[in-house]
């Protein structure tokens, strides 16, 4: 970014908002991806098969998925910043109960999964937060910042398996609840609406993307990005344990490398689609993770080479949620909170699938390569998608843009 364009973007929105909104989604995508981290604990107190390890993990971001659309409703409708601590209020109540009662089965694991769907959810407050503020061409790295959250991701590979180990792993959510409280707080104080808000209108309303293609679009692609990030991000602890006998601990840190690498490349993603495009972005970044995730499917022989290849899908995946959240906004700029959902559904969808899929993959074949490859099919999918559209878009975007000279696609 140029010196004057950097001026320019720090003086065209309201930054202690886009800290709030980074510091909301850091903290709650952390408790949304908590099971991952816990789970060779938890899978082993409650003697869970690898199918029921799979959707442990799965559940979270599933709820996440549909509760984002919710989210992405009441956003348009109250604003992100009420909607935003109303949810905020609901994961610290789960959480606490978790801790209080205790968590003896997988049934309740499953209820706790659901809860922790909300704090999912957040990427529906958080990023029409932002984006309210920035003009289009700086949206692109408006939401990469604030999506660059997803590194609680990282926070929870890093701490909650040595917690788990010295407290006691039902012990980790009522201390993620305390500083839930702390992070809620904060977003109070920092967090501000926009001046300009769009105008509300009826549920029916809201679905009316539902008929536009380009919302099904970006709902793939998103599925694709978002939904290989979180789904591995979810379940890597697991597979290092069973595939190169990590203990829960050096699993965290394995998983914690490679989800920092897609996490601090979202806002990577969304400055490179700002000045190079973001199709043009995602059509080099589908083929990478498709690759790397042919590559991981056939059991690399040792820990650092699978490591380097999840490392290299990370950032493809990282850097293409930064790429398609710099599109979205320029097409949807009116319905940002309800696209936001939507296409965080998707993402959410995506994610559960490969968790889900990978468990069963274990359980039914006795490798995990079956769930590796229908995701590679899929990212090959979403890079036939974008070219079959990219043609289309570059007309069609730039109506209704006033500064259309100035954002790429």
């Amino acid at each position: 970014m140029s010196l004057s364009g950097e001026k320019s973007f720090l003086k065209s929105g309201h930054l202690p908002t886009l800290f709030a909104a980074f510091l909301y989604f850091d903290a709650s995508f952390m408790c949304w991806v908590l099971l991952g981290p816990l789970g060779i604990q938890i899978y082993k107190a409650l003697n869970l098969d690898p199918a029921h390890k799979g959707l442990m993990v799965a559940v979270p971001v599933l709820a996440g998925a549909f509760l984002r659309i919710l989210n992405g409703v009441l956003v348009d409708h109250f604003g992100a910043k009420r909607t935003g601590v109303g949810a905020q209020i609901f994961v610290i109540l789960g959480l606490t109960a978790a801790w209080y009662f205790g968590v003896p089965s997988f049934g309740a694991v499953l209820l706790l999964g659901v809860v922790l769907g909300m704090a999912g959810a957040s990427f529906a407050v958080a990023l029409p937060m932002a984006s309210r503020w920035y003009p289009p061409h700086h949206q692109g790295k408006a939401l990469g910042l604030a999506g660059a959250g997803n590194s609680g991701t990282v926070v929870a590979a890093l701490f909650a398996p040595a917690l788990g180990l010295y407290f006691g792993w039902v012990d980790v959510f009522g201390l993620t609840a305390i500083l839930m409280c702390v992070i809620l707080a904060v977003f109070i104080v920092f967090a501000k609406e926009a001046p300009v808000q769009p105008a509300k209108q009826s549920l029916a309303g809201y679905l009316k993307v539902l008929a536009i293609a380009d919302t099904w679009w970006f709902m793939l692609f998103y599925a694709v990005t978002f939904g290989g990030f979180v789904g591995l991000a979810s379940s890597l602890s697991i597979y290092f344990h069973a595939q190169y006998g990590l203990a829960p601990v050096q699993a965290g840190y394995a998983v914690a490398a490679c989800v920092f690498a897609g996490s601090m490349f979202r806002p990577i993603g969304g400055l490179l689609a700002d000045k190079f495009g973001g199709i043009r972005a995602l059509s080099i970044l589908y083929i990478v993770a498709a690759a790397m995730l042919i590559l991981v499917s056939v059991g690399l022989p040792t820990l650092t080479m699978a490591l380097s290849a999840f490392v290299i899908a990370m950032l493809a995946l990282g850097t293409g949620n930064g790429a398609v959240f710099q599109l979205v906004p320029v097409r949807f700029g009116r319905e940002i909170g309800v696209m936001t959902g939507l296409v965080g559904f998707a993402g959410g969808i995506g994610g559960f699938y490969l968790a889900s899929s990978l468990g069963y993959s274990k359980q039914w074949t006795g490798s995990y390569q079956a769930g590796f490859l229908i995701f590679a099919g899929l990212s090959l999918v979403a890079f036939i998608g974008i070219n079959i559209v990219k043609k289309s878009w570059r007309a069609s975007f730039s109506k209704g843009v006033t500064d259309m000279d100035q954002v790429r696609i």
